[in-house]
């Protein structure tokens, strides 16, 4: 705010009072789901949109006439709100670009989503088959294509469908943006080179995709296994023999 300020021209240089201050070492959060854990996260979706997830609710601290009704029991999400979570699953993006972006943002015809406006700037997002298929399920409402309660406007957030979706998951703890790192794992997972991840991602700079590489370490784990099952079988003996004897040619 201050180096905003500054440059602005609102307060003379060097009045920011924490100018000089040594900032709190932060270590970076990183998570991602397995596979294992993207079938459950895809099962509470289902049941969410769906019958609902049943809420916990303690009867024996209630009276009769306060417990909640039947259909109070569970926790129902609407469309938008599981189409929301799916497209950050499928797309990578940030909550916000899947929130706000419009209709009109969309080219369905060449599968491209247009962001005019995202942390990095202008970004083009190429729609896969499974994220054009879950805008082409969806009502058109209004101009978002994730509406709130008024149509004219975004959702806010995914805080309540999310919390009620990763306990039923058994996912306490992850967050929503894990899903973009649980893009990224997949990519490097499936040997896919940083720059095209990025390129995907919207990262102006190779290095911030990066860091996102070592959240799968399959490709290592397939190379340190093959090194060292080699190594293994010529410590056993059971390895090929790749030393060819001469042939000597009879004499004349």
């Amino acid at each position: 705010m201050y180096a905003f300020a500054t440059r602005a021209a609102v307060v003379p240089e060097g009045t920011n009072p924490a100018r000089g201050i040594e900032k709190f070492k932060e270590s970076c959060r990183e998570r991602f789901l397995t596979a294992v854990e993207l079938e459950r996260l895809g099962s509470a979706i289902r049941e969410a949109e769906t019958t609902g997830i049943p809420r916990t609710v303690d009867c024996s601290k209630l009276k009769a006439k306060h417990l909640p009704k039947s259909e109070k029991r569970f926790t129902k999400i609407n469309p938008f709100a599981a189409a929301a979570l799916r497209l950050l699953t499928f797309t990578g993006c940030r909550l916000r670009e899947i929130l706000n972006f419009r209709w009109k943002h969309v080219d369905m015809e060449i599968g491209l989503l247009f962001l005019p406006d995202s942390k990095s700037g202008r970004k083009t997002v190429i729609l896969s088959a499974p994220a054009l298929a879950i805008l082409n399920g969806l009502e058109r409402t209004g101009p978002y294509v994730v509406p709130g309660d008024d149509p004219a406007k975004p959702r806010p957030d995914l805080k309540r469908p999310w919390d009620a979706i990763t306990k039923r998951a058994g996912l306490d703890g992850v967050r929503l943006h894990d899903l973009r790192h649980t893009y990224v794992s997949f990519g490097a997972g499936g040997g896919l080179a940083l720059p095209i991840i990025g390129r995907l991602l919207g990262h102006t700079q190779t290095a911030t995709t990066a860091r996102y590489a070592h959240l799968d370490n399959d490709p290592l784990r397939r190379a340190s296994e093959s090194i060292a099952g080699r190594i293994a079988a010529a410590l056993d003996g059971n390895g090929q023999n790749s030393v060819v004897p001469i042939r000597r040619r009879a004499n004349a």
